[in-house]
């Protein structure tokens, strides 16, 4: 009972952050730790979810079939770690669909991990970030559940997205997920794809803010900064798949025909 305050504030927590709990008790040592994690897991009021990480299931609850807030876990897989990707668009509420992964950012993170239905995979910051030490440009910490956790801006997430798609779903869900935002901070965008400094990156990035010009008051400075970015040669819109398409010569893009006609499931 005496650590109900802390299991309250922590509904997942490191095994760090409860050894700073007890020695603020008094409670120094790491028996004292091991002890009351055993007789907590025992009485299924704590489960594990990887080595050094736990969640606290709540009084009364069904220890196995409880479900544990994702979120929070990825947000705790490593301590610099920060909900990105297709994770970041649900946390807006911004996907099209909801998924069983969710993806983290991190400077070194773990083997994809599972836990109850979830998958859990990480992503290095880029390089160019890492070089530049700016990490956590466009990063926020959010409050979720009494907890602080980092999650990226939709302006970083609609380049991140579309930089790693393979990290994000179908062309359709990246499209359909960024086309419900209404606004985006543009200048943040564009200073974005700069800093990584990819060329395939920054023309689809370009690619889709034409496609969108009007809804989202995009300026012609915004594209002029992206445009002179592109690659020299033509590129596909995922290089990992390389799908045929039509060739958008102003970006130096293969995109494929779904894509350019936004035709999700007809036939072309």
């Amino acid at each position: 009972m005496k650590h109900d305050e802390f299991f309250r504030k922590h509904p997942v927590f490191t095994g760090e952050e409860l050894a700073k709990h007890l020695s603020s008790r008094g409670e120094v040592g790491k028996r004292a730790q091991e002890a009351l994690l055993a007789y907590h897991r025992k009485t299924g009021r704590v489960v594990q979810v990887r080595r050094g990480l736990y969640a606290v299931i709540p009084a009364g609850a069904n220890t196995d079939s409880y479900p544990v807030d994702p979120f929070l876990v990825a947000a705790k897989l490593t301590m610099d770690a920060v909900l990105s990707h297709h994770t970041a668009l649900e946390y807006h509420g911004r996907a099209y669909s909801v998924q069983e992964h969710f993806t983290y950012s991190a400077f070194r993170p773990l083997r994809p991990l599972t836990f109850r239905s979830h998958v859990f995979r990480g992503a290095k910051f880029p390089q160019a970030l890492r070089r530049a030490g700016k990490e956590s440009f466009g990063v926020s910490t959010s409050e979720r559940a009494g907890m602080d956790l980092r999650v990226t801006s939709l302006e970083r997430t609609l380049v991140d997205v579309l930089d790693r798609p393979d990290l994000s779903g179908s062309w359709e869900e990246i499209w359909r997920s960024l086309e419900s935002v209404e606004f985006f901070d543009l200048d943040q965008v564009v200073e974005y794809a700069l800093l990584l400094g990819n060329a395939t990156t920054g023309a689809k990035v370009g690619f889709f803010l034409g496609q969108h010009r009007d809804p989202l008051m995009i300026e012609d400075r915004h594209l002029k900064a992206l445009h002179d970015l592109r690659p020299r040669q033509p590129h596909y819109l995922d290089r990992a798949k390389r799908k045929s398409g039509r060739l958008v010569s102003e970006w130096n893009l293969i995109v494929p025909r779904e894509v350019f006609a936004r035709a999700w499931g007809e036939v072309l």
